[in-house]
């Protein structure tokens, strides 16, 4: 092993919280900052023009991820991308940008005693974080790093999505992220002058060249170093050897809800029993370690086209796709200025809910997502939905004590009779929206499920489970919170143990009701205020 290195923080991961934090931390001139991420850093053009989203979700910045099998989806392993590439899952997502009810932040403080985090205590850190170009005050910020941006121009199916909602009866909405979710229109994205903003642009980047911030990139963090109950550092590789890293104040973990608990796993911190049977000395007693894991589960339909209209047509033309990039090259314009994933909903399933509680996102474009079924021969619109506060739980848990090794992955989708319930409400909800006449003269027909999966609960539920899929939204596999059950505490120490905290996706005590970088961005900024003593 190499000589050892010492900094103040060392944060583990380098997705989109722990950009965040080493931007925030290194701000302080008088502390030293270490980030480790085991991807490469995020020169890739498709990472940066908003229409490569497309081609992210399976390949080189991904993690290579799947589920094992889902007893109540068919017994199927299902793929489940995560972004291995400086700025995480920022970097390859569809860039929508929203973040959650106001009501899912009370949930966290008043059902699991997170103090500190409800939604008026931690509003300002999502307006802190935020430059919207089009929205401010009171519920936007105007001034932040991540820019927040509309669409240059929406994919003519898009608009008809949208006032084919507006027909099922879905009020419009040009703000998802305002006193209430409910209604249909265009996403807003997390995008600066028509490029991406992931936090490895947004937060990263301005700061990188400081020089008491330090990143080592293509370093798997193989364990945490203990000495007793306090944690003083990591072992990882670095250029094909292993070097320690000692933390002289605290290790932040930001490897999100899959790679964080493998890591506590892997360095003795959980479920003494779990431990044991792969031969791995329990070093600090915490049972919950990798429990609670929450996902939404997707359900989509894909429509075949009376004619070539969707984005479809880029990846089939070579000609004209030549051409989209030109225009984007020579002026950031035309269609790859497109996440593909441009139009959305959210509304009710169950209308005793509080909040809405399906969110639904439109692509133009059909087969866009790695395993997603794509029309014949390639022109077609896509429609998914899913229920955004499951009551399924699964777990992340070691498959071996090699630090190299996938753990095992369950989800548990669709193991609650409601999360089933509120699933198919979505699946109707997205027939009915694509059946009115704004958009059934585009339409040729439902390619997939098609006529196979008819409107009946029985044959929903089967779809359902023959074709759910994760939405990437995993969280809450070290989740904080005041009762026995809780991981970390709501200042995000783990508890039990010195010098570590964990500063992602995987404290959630529960899963927000929309998509989940938003929400992540904020908590790391909460944090980077707790480690400094600004809170």
């Amino acid at each position: 092993m190499k000589a050892t290195r010492n900094y103040d923080y060392v944060i583990v991961g380098g997705g989109t919280a722990g950009c965040v934090l080493a931007a925030r931390l290194s701000a302080n001139s008088d502390v030293s900052v270490l980030l480790i991420e085991a991807g490469k850093r995020d020169r890739h053009p498709l990472i940066h023009i908003p229409a490569g989203f497309a081609k992210l979700t399976a390949g080189p910045y991904d993690w290579g991820f799947s589920t094992g099998p889902q007893l109540h989806c068919q017994n199927r392993a299902i793929p489940y991308a995560q972004g291995k590439v400086l700025g995480g899952g920022g970097s390859i997502n569809a860039q929508v940008f929203t973040r959650g009810a106001p009501e899912d932040y009370d949930r966290w403080s008043k059902k699991y005693g997170c103090t500190g985090w409800s939604f008026a205590e931690i509003q300002k850190y999502f307006i802190r974080s935020e430059g919207n170009s089009r929205l401010g005050a009171p519920w936007h910020g105007t001034d932040g790093p991540l820019g927040v941006s509309d669409f240059l121009q929406l994919h003519p199916l898009t608009e008809a999505f949208i006032e084919a909602g507006k027909q099922a009866g879905i009020p419009e909405t040009r703000d998802f992220n305002g006193e209430s979710q409910l209604g249909v229109g265009a996403y807003q994205i997390t995008n600066r002058n028509r490029k991406r903003c992931s936090a490895a642009t947004a937060y990263f980047k301005p700061a990188e060249h400081r020089p008491n911030l330090k990143v080592e990139l293509e370093s798997h963090v193989l364990r945490l170093i203990l000495d007793g109950c306090r944690v003083v550092g990591v072992e990882a590789t670095a250029r094909g050897s292993k070097i320690a890293y000692k933390a002289e104040r605290e290790v932040l973990m930001a490897a999100g809800a899959i790679n964080t608990p493998k890591i506590l796993q892997l360095s003795g911190i959980g479920d003494p029993a779990a431990l044991g049977r792969i031969g791995i000395e329990t070093a600090i007693v915490s049972p919950y370690v990798g429990q609670n894991l929450q996902d939404h589960c997707d359900l989509d339909i894909v429509y075949s086209l009376r004619k070539k209209l969707s984005f479809d047509r880029l990846l089939q033309v070579r000609l004209e796709s030549v051409g989209a990039l030109l225009r984007y090259a020579f002026g950031r314009r035309g269609p790859l200025t497109s996440t593909v994933v441009e139009g959305g909903a959210f509304t009710y399933g169950d209308d005793a809910a509080p909040t809405p509680d399906l969110q639904f996102h439109f692509l133009p474009a059909a087969g866009a997502e790695a395993g997603i079924t794509s029309t014949e021969p390639g022109y077609g619109c896509t429609l998914n939905s899913y229920f955004v506060r499951p009551h399924s739980r699964g777990s992340v848990q070691l498959a071996s004590s090699d630090p190299m090794a996938q753990p095992v992955i369950d989800p548990n989708y669709l193991a609650e009779e409601y999360d089933v319930e509120i699933s198919i409400a979505g699946m109707r909800q997205m027939r009915e929206i694509m059946n009115q006449p704004a958009f059934s003269k585009y339409v040729q027909g439902e390619h997939h499920p098609s006529s196979s999966y008819g409107n009946s609960k029985d044959e929903l539920i089967r779809y359902a489970r023959d074709f759910g899929r994760t939405a990437y939204h995993p969280v809450g596999t070290c989740a904080m919170g005041s009762g026995n059950e809780s991981v970390c505490s709501p200042d995000l120490m783990v508890r039990g143990v010195e010098g570590l905290r964990v500063c992602c996706a995987s404290v959630m005590p529960d899963l927000v009701s929309s998509n989940t970088q938003a929400a992540t961005i904020m908590i790391a900024e909460r944090a980077s205020d707790m480690i400094l003593g600004d809170a």
